[in-house]
């Protein structure tokens, strides 16, 4: 999905097929024991087909997290930088996450500036997780924006379809709304063309994501002692063998590591650096995520094409 933002020659199919590449990352979140905690410098470095993508914790206190992803064949990059900041109403938490998300199209010169939704986690009456907010879209170079509206707000209380999807897709600079959507995120968006009246799937959940493989390890000996699947392998063995106190002693040591470094950066007085980011932080701009190597390299994680 992500490789067909860059197929057409048109400007507004590119703006649909990356309205669609939006919600495809919408899914369904596990309610249950999470025991997972990102720390100071955990990486996940993960290929699939030409696509290569890098992740970098690059800040414990606020958590912070960055991506690059590059795609040579088909001129695609992604550069995130964005911090979760919770908001607590007693029976709920409402995590929002802030920060930035571009998507470049490199050959198009287009950059698509997007936000994250909101993660709403509700613990009574009835436990629950949903996405919601308002995700906005926008591409400067071809005055196209979009706005998709996520579930309603009764997610909170008994009643409510949380899986909504409403939202169009329209002109910047006139803000002539071009294109309808409607739908739910787990199932089927539909667009509708507001001047000839058409209706066409924008996008299609059980396509999408039915034919999803799981990652493997390709080159044992390039996973870095900092990648997640590394740093959490004792818990998530624990927890594949529902041995919930051996997952809670292993959390527990890879945390104590943690404090153990940081007493020792603080007895020398070193600051901790990024490995694959420059990070700043600024009142009027919030945090500011720029790799510093041009191209991903392949990973030693791949997700197999078929």
């Amino acid at each position: 999905m992500l490789s067909r933002c860059n197929q057409s020659e048109n400007s507004l199919d590119r703006f649909t097929s990356v309205v669609a590449w939006s919600i495809s990352m919408l899914r369904p979140v596990t309610f249950g024991v999470a025991p997972y905690n990102p720390i100071l410098g955990e990486t996940h470095h993960v290929s699939k087909g030409t696509l290569n993508v890098l992740l970098e914790q690059v800040s414990h206190h606020p958590p912070v997290s960055a991506l690059h992803a590059t795609d040579q064949k088909h001129n695609i990059e992604l550069n995130w930088c964005q911090h979760i900041v919770p908001k607590f109403y007693g029976t709920s938490v409402e995590t929002e996450v802030e920060g930035k998300r571009q998507l470049k199209l490199l050959n198009r010169g287009e950059t698509y500036e997007m936000n994250a939704p909101n993660l709403l986690i509700r613990f009574l009456p009835v436990p629950g997780t949903d996405w919601a907010g308002t995700v906005r879209i926008r591409c400067p170079e071809s005055g196209l924006g979009a706005e998709i509206h996520l579930g309603p707000k009764s997610f909170l209380g008994l009643r409510g379809n949380h899986r909504l999807v409403r939202g169009k897709i329209y002109e910047t600079s006139t803000k002539k709304t071009l294109l309808q959507l409607n739908g739910h995120w787990d199932r089927t968006v539909t667009m509708k063309d507001i001047n000839s009246g058409k209706l066409t799937v924008l996008y299609n959940a059980r396509e999408v994501l039915s034919g999803m493989k799981t990652p493997i390890v390709n080159d044992l000996q390039g996973v870095g002692s900092s990648e997640s699947a590394a740093v959490w392998s004792e818990v998530s063995q624990a927890i594949m063998s529902q041995d919930w106190e051996k997952a809670k002693e292993a959390k527990n040591y890879v945390e104590e590591k943690q404090r153990e470094l940081l007493r020792e950066r603080e007895s020398k007085g070193a600051t901790w650096v990024p490995q694959y980011f420059t990070v700043s932080y600024s009142k009027d701009g919030g945090w500011d995520c720029s790799p510093t190597q041009q191209w991903v390299p392949p990973a030693p994680i791949v997700v197999p094409l078929s």
